[in-house]
């Protein structure tokens, strides 16, 4: 518990402040971050008996995070997000073909959606948060609220699954047990909860809609949970409890990007098309 505080109240202040600086500031942090994370998704699928090659999934990674950061990539004259997502899936292509011609393995085209799964999810999905980051109007506290109804809702879904568990009447109904033994449907509840209320006095404080900051806290409530079992269901299959040591007490980094990776995303889409509707 107080590794995990103690790196909670470390990693946390410092990603904000990046936010809030944006620039190299916030670019370098996250792209280590996703490439550690690459690192580390390339381990799980290895132990998994399946080719996920690092000179090809770390260069998409960083080309499709590149792209997001420049603000003009996705623009309508050059759209470079969408041509490094185009090569980074070609070249994985390619890749599983030359596996499968060379007879170096049986199950190339497992081989290949393994790949693309971490060039999607690292790449693609990751390139939000430099998306959310650079929107024009308000994009550093938008961020901010997409960190903060994620992490408020993973800590309330913590404490209250740990110190409820078994404890009180509540706390007892497990809700996923075989992918996520100790995570409990009362857990889930309190972070559903939490979500919303922290990131209404995030906008508060950071003068947003309130309205779309609650319901931004709420989808991540009730939809970030699901990123952290997505992460649990590789780790599960490949018999490995963490997916790194980076964080003492939390696992690896791509144990601490699991949700807020989607978390990103998810306020994203929310602000690009729910934010007309506040202003």
């Amino acid at each position: 518990m107080l590794q995990r505080a103690i790196v909670a109240f470390t990693v946390g202040p410092v990603l904000l402040l990046a936010a809030y600086l944006g620039g190299w500031f916030y670019f370098i942090p996250l792209l280590l971050l996703l490439l550690v994370a690459g690192v580390e998704y390339a381990h799980i699928m290895r132990a998994l008996k399946h080719n996920t090659p690092l000179w090809l999934l770390l260069p998409a990674i960083v080309a499709l995070l590149a792209a997001a950061w420049w603000p003009y990539a996705w623009g309508p004259q050059w759209n470079l997000g969408g041509l490094a997502l185009f090569i980074s899936l070609f070249a994985a292509l390619i890749y599983a073909l030359w596996l499968f011609e060379r007879g170096d393995t049986l199950d190339a085209a497992l081989d290949w959606f393994a790949l693309v799964g971490g060039i999607m999810l690292l790449g693609w999905v990751g390139s939000h948060f430099f998306l959310l980051r650079s929107l024009p109007e308000n994009g550093w506290r938008w961020t901010t609220v997409a960190f903060m109804s994620i992490w408020t809702a993973d800590m309330a879904a913590f404490l209250v699954g740990k110190y409820l568990t078994g404890r009180w009447p509540l706390g007892r109904h497990a809700l996923a047990p075989r992918l996520s033994p100790k995570k409990t449907v009362e857990g889930y509840v309190a972070g559903v909860i939490a979500g919303p209320v922290f990131a209404t006095l995030t906008a508060l404080v950071l003068d947003l809609p309130l309205v779309l900051a609650g319901l931004a806290g709420l989808a991540v409530g009730v939809l970030g949970l699901f990123g952290d079992l997505s992460i649990s269901l590789l780790k599960r299959e490949a018999g490995v409890k963490d997916s790194g040591r980076l964080f003492p007490g939390h696992g690896g980094a791509l144990d601490r990007l699991d949700s807020l990776i989607w978390a990103v995303a998810i306020v994203y889409y929310l602000v690009v098309y729910l934010g007309p509707l506040f202003t």
